[in-house]
């Protein structure tokens, strides 16, 4: 159910939401349409600069009180605070001392040679934990779309309330990550929007991954929503461990030809495969009742965790996810060897018993990672060997002696 939003752009100027008489005066003396303060009250937008000044300069306040009134100062007003963090800082601890969340480490209910799980608030478990923890988090929120999850949590929040959520946890996941270690943040993009500018002064921003994921049908009035974010971020200018993938060259499955022209550099292309972009295609969402694991809610894929963990991880690194869900994480971290802690606020049981028929997550991983690091997989390169398509041994060949052929097939690319 959604909750009814608090007073704030009135609030802050001292009037009444229920005067319509004060709010019609407001209009006049502002020079602003009553229609527009109502969208800046019932949304909780801000307003622009320069009508904030009228505003201001309408009900007797300076600026500056209006804005920090909303919680939402300038750069230049931001600078004056940091000047004076001191007196500020002795002004409020009172008020922070009581707003100090005393938690308790919710119980563990799972674990395994490698890894942990709990039950509970994940912030709970992360206030209790050391700083830089981590080699790689990876968090998969709520979205905030009024769905019934297991866990029964409200995901129907005031806007600036699930903002405020997510910068909880966020900065939380800033602090538990190591030196060198990644953060990547999977949403929808008017969330990751938010998330990745809060983060900006924590973190070194990275990409915006977007992943080409179609559920449903479009959404009248608006472009086709059709790909999620996923926000990389890493602690320190680079990250310790850095290995993409490949992907093998798309080519029809019937005649083998080529999907896409390389022009004239067929020569120069990696026998590993193509290099990863931050737009991926390749990964489906998890529909059939075959790689379901868990029931009333959607889940990630394998693939698509398996790609981060190898991408950013070695073995024995820690991972830790705050949003268990069905446990794709954990799985998978489990299945290539990395350390690993996560909890889930709802029922775990689809998560243990995903664990105890491991081995079907193990096969099913197995075949993904035989379709990687290589330019054609086996089956289309001997379609095209057999129709006399070029391959990167009859390509470099016409050009080079056998013995120079053999060291570039065994060439690693250099990654930063």
């Amino acid at each position: 159910m959604s909750a009814t939003r608090p007073p704030f752009l009135f609030a802050a100027l001292g009037i009444s939401p229920a005067s319509k008489v004060k709010i019609e005066d407001l209009a006049k003396r502002s020079g602003i349409s009553i229609k527009r303060l109502k969208t800046f009250e019932t949304e909780h937008k801000i307003p622009s600069k320069r009508e904030l000044v009228k505003l201001a300069k309408a009900v007797g306040k300076s600026v500056e009180e209006v804005m920090l009134s909303l919680g939402s100062p300038d750069r230049r007003l931001l600078k004056i605070i940091q000047r004076h963090s001191i007196e500020i800082h002795k002004l409020i601890k009172s008020d922070l001392d009581e707003a100090d969340p005393k938690v308790k480490k919710p119980p563990l209910v799972f674990k395994t040679d490698l890894g942990k799980l709990y039950r509970g608030d994940c912030l709970d478990l992360m206030r209790t934990l050391e700083d830089e923890s981590f080699n790689l988090i990876f968090a998969d929120p709520p979205f905030n779309l009024n769905k019934l999850y297991p866990s029964r949590m409200d995901d129907n929040l005031k806007e600036e309330t699930y903002i405020e959520w997510c910068e909880d946890w966020a900065s939380e996941c800033a602090r538990l990550l190591k030196e060198g270690g990644s953060l990547l943040i999977w949403n929808l993009p008017k969330w990751n929007i938010h998330i990745g500018d809060f983060l900006q002064s924590e973190l070194n921003f990275r990409h915006w991954v977007a992943v080409d994921v179609k559920y449903s049908l479009p959404i009248s009035g608006r472009l086709y929503p059709s790909h999620y974010s996923l926000l990389y971020f890493t602690k320190g200018e680079k990250p310790s461990h850095f290995k993409p993938d490949r992907l093998p060259m798309e080519i029809c499955h019937s005649c083998g030809a080529d999907l896409k022209d390389y022009g004239g550099y067929k020569d120069k292309m990696n026998p590993r495969g193509i290099s990863l972009t931050d737009v991926w295609y390749d990964i489906s969402p998890v529909r059939h009742a075959k790689y379901k694991k868990r029931s009333g809610a959607n889940e990630l894929p394998i693939k698509l965790l398996d790609r981060i963990i190898e991408m950013t991880t070695q073995v024995n690194d820690m991972v830790f996810d705050p949003f268990g869900g069905s446990g794709t994480t954990y799985i998978t971290a489990e299945l290539k060897k990395r350390q690993w802690m996560g909890i889930e606020l709802g029922p775990v049981a689809d998560i243990v018993d995903r664990f105890e028929k491991i081995d079907e997550d193990k096969e099913y991983l197995e075949r993904i990672r035989a379709s990687y690091n290589q330019l054609f997989l086996p089956e289309g390169k001997k379609l095209r060997q057999k129709r006399g398509l070029w391959t990167v041994e009859s390509v470099r060949s016409s050009s080079k002696g056998v013995e120079e052929i053999t060291q570039d097939l065994f060439l690693t690319p250099k990654l930063d």
